[in-house]
């Protein structure tokens, strides 16, 4: 239990050193709505209070016999997701949203179970729903990448 509230400790500590340096920034120009301080801001403050409470919650987290283990096969899992996410984040400008989303969002719910079929509709409405979301509804700018002649 002492483990876990040092480990939140430190955390909590830099989320505050994170949100000091976010604090005074302000872009030359601001093409979203809330501005590009507030997201960073708003998770950083979301995670103090998670962390805040772990540090001052009075039970530890006891794992039961139902929790998944820990084992080779998950340890995988997760690093071929933290892989997926590298690769989404380095081909998100060039292929642009809706492209970058599919050929991410298809290898990680075949990764966790879900069949060609199923799996490649979903990603693909999920993807350009989300697409239209933020770019029409919400006014934040996604890139097209390879897309883009589709734009008018």
């Amino acid at each position: 239990m002492l483990i876990q509230r040092i480990f939140a400790s430190v955390l909590l500590l830099a989320c505050i050193a994170l949100a000091l340096m976010a604090w005074p920034y302000q872009a030359a120009f601001s093409y979203e709505p809330v501005g590009p301080r507030a997201f960073p801001l708003l998770m950083l403050g979301l995670m103090g209070l998670a962390l805040l409470y772990m540090v001052f919650r009075p039970t530890p987290i006891v794992h039961s016999d139902d929790d998944p283990k820990l084992d080779r096969e998950t340890l995988i899992k997760i690093g071929i997701c933290v892989l997926l996410l590298l690769v989404f984040a380095g081909t998100f400008e060039p292929l642009g949203f809706i492209v970058a989303s599919i050929l991410i969002g298809v290898p990680m719910a075949r990764l966790y179970g879900g069949r060609w079929l199923p799996s490649t509709v979903i990603i693909s409405l999920m993807a350009i729903g989300l697409y239209l979301l933020f770019d029409k509804l919400m006014d934040v700018p996604l890139p097209l990448g390879v897309l883009d002649v589709l734009e008018n």
